[in-house]
This record gives structure tokens, sequence and C-alpha cells, in this order.
């Protein structure tokens, strides 16, 4: 009874919310910058850093040719339930705009030292009460690292977070994509943990193989996103939409195994970039990856202020 009346509250909250927001850009290191949004009020507040997941993505959710503003919609959502977000732009943003970068030395953990360092420069700041990481997708990984690594987080959210590492992963897409593929994925993947790099590989695999990348997928697939939700020590939300075909509802449930203490919630129809779409329907589903006038699903932010507010 509590979590109903509590979400038609928040639901009621966020329609009716007129409240003025402060927006700031901040930079919190030469690589990587965001919007801190704040609304306005003479209380401290939590703040939600926001981790967007794989490929370019931008502090919206958004990449080249796809634009859906989920993470846009995600912190709006929250300032509008009194909850100060950040949003930012992933390093690769800059590095690819330097002449002097070179893929081959990208490493997962320059993601998570990014996220360590707004932790710390947020934590300096007086005007919040709390700081929550919520990592969407691989972000859901860099965020529990992140924590384990030192950053001095208040809670942790999981949205869409995989609950196996990501060789694994990829090994279960490709298997339901292209079986042919998959024989040859597992091998590559086994060469790379044994050797470090892979001499030859199935040239249909080149995404994911080509030499450049290697030292990146290898530096990623070290972490077992069940053994790092295991070892968070703060509250924990673990969030995923029955919809997603990226992200199986079977790994959010490997990490509430992992985290039985957590908070655990499959948000009905809604896919990977947090809309809802019509079951079963992947022509929906497709379509609301380009469809940046669509909300993002009430429930999950409904999900994640109560959340948030139950945390004091």
């Amino acid at each position: 009874m509590k979590t109903f009346i509590t979400s038609i509250l928040i639901l009621f909250s966020t329609l009716l919310s007129s409240q003025e927001v402060l927006k700031e850009e901040i930079s919190i290191n030469p690589l990587v910058s965001g919007e801190l949004a704040i609304p306005q009020t003479d209380k401290e507040l939590p703040l939600v850093i926001i981790i967007a997941g794989s490929g370019p993505t931008d502090r919206d959710g958004n990449q080249a040719a796809m634009k859906n503003n989920s993470l846009k919609f995600l912190a709006e959502g929250l300032n509008n339930n009194n909850i100060a977000t950040f949003r930012f732009d992933k390093r690769i943003f800059k590095l690819v705009k330097n002449p002097d970068f070179k893929e081959e030395d990208a490493r997962f953990d320059d993601f998570v030292k990014d996220i360590i360092d707004m932790v710390n420069h947020f934590n300096q700041d007086k005007r919040f009460s709390k700081i929550i990481i919520a990592g969407h997708s691989k972000g859901s990984l860099q965020g529990m690292v992140a924590i384990n690594q030192g950053a001095r987080a208040d809670a942790f959210i999981s949205i869409a977070g995989a609950g196996q590492s990501i060789d694994r992963v990829i090994v279960q897409q490709i298997g339901k994509q292209q079986p042919f593929l998959k024989e040859d994925t597992e091998n590559g993947f086994a060469e790379l943990r044994q050797k470090g790099e892979i001499e030859v590989y199935n040239p249909f695999l080149e995404s994911i193989f080509r030499k450049s990348v290697q030292p990146f997928m290898l530096s990623w697939m070290q972490y077992d996103p069940q053994a790092e939700i295991a070892s968070l020590t703060v509250p924990v939300l673990i969030l995923n939409g029955t919809e997603d075909v990226q992200t199986d509802e079977s790994e959010a449930r490997l990490l509430h195994q992992a985290k039985p203490d957590a908070l655990f919630f499959l948000i009905e129809n809604m896919n990977h970039v947090l809309k809802e779409v019509i079951p079963g329907d992947t022509m929906d589903n497709g379509r609301a990856y380009n469809e940046p006038q669509r909300p993002v699903v009430p429930e999950l932010i409904e999900k994640m202020v109560y959340f948030i507010g139950e945390l004091d």
C-alpha cells in the first residue's frame, strides 16, 4: 500500500511541477563536461549522476543516427521531483577530435576514472545531500566499478545493466542473431583472454575483434558485473524493461541473485531506451530508438524517486 500511494504522489507531483531548474555547464576534467540541473529550493537535494550506455552516446542518450532523448527525459522527470541531475558527454566525443588519439589506447578504466572524478567533484558541493550513481546499460558496470574503486556515492541504480561479462553477453547476442558466428566469437574471446590478443579472426567479427579495439575489449571483459554488484556496500536499485531486446530481463535477475538485498523491479513494456512499446512488436520497439518526442516510461521515474526518497 505504501508503495502504491507513493507512486501516485510522485506521478501527481511530476504532472503539476513547474519549478524552476537551474542549469550549469560543468567541466569535470579536460575530456568530460556535462549539464548539472538543480531544482531551485533552499534545501540540500540528492544528486543523480546519469551514466550513458555503449557507443558514442551523448548526455541526452542520443547518437549520430539515433535520437530518442531518453536520458534528457529521465533527468527532467527526476528534476520535477526535487532531485538534481548531472548527465555528461563521454570522453570519446573530445578524444575523436584530437588528431593524436589512437583507438588502441582507450581502456574501460578511463571511463571509470571519469566517474570517480565526478563523484569527487560533487562531494565538494554543499548543495547536495546525497550522491547517487545511475548507470544505463554499459554505464551500469562502470558505475559499480567506480564505487568499488573508491567513488564515495551514497547509492547505486542499475538500469538495463548486464549481469554477465561483456564477452558472454556478446556471445549470447550473436548466438541469437547470427548463430553461424557463435563458435568463432567464443573462440576469439577465449584467445583474447589467454593471449591478450587475437591474431586471426572471422572478418564478419571485425567490429568486435579488430586490432585497435582489442585492448579496450580485454580491459572491459575483466569485470564481472555479479562480483562487482555483490561487493557494493551502498543501497542498490536494479531496473530492467520487459521489452528490452538488448539487455534481457534475465541479466537483471542475475544481478539481483548476486545482490539479493537490492530493490529489484521489472518495468512492463519498457525497452532499452526507456520508452514504452507495444509488447512483442519489433517494429514499434525499433521506432522508439529514433522518436525524440516519445517520453520515457513514467514508472521508471517513479521507482527511482521512491528509492531515493527511502534513502533519508
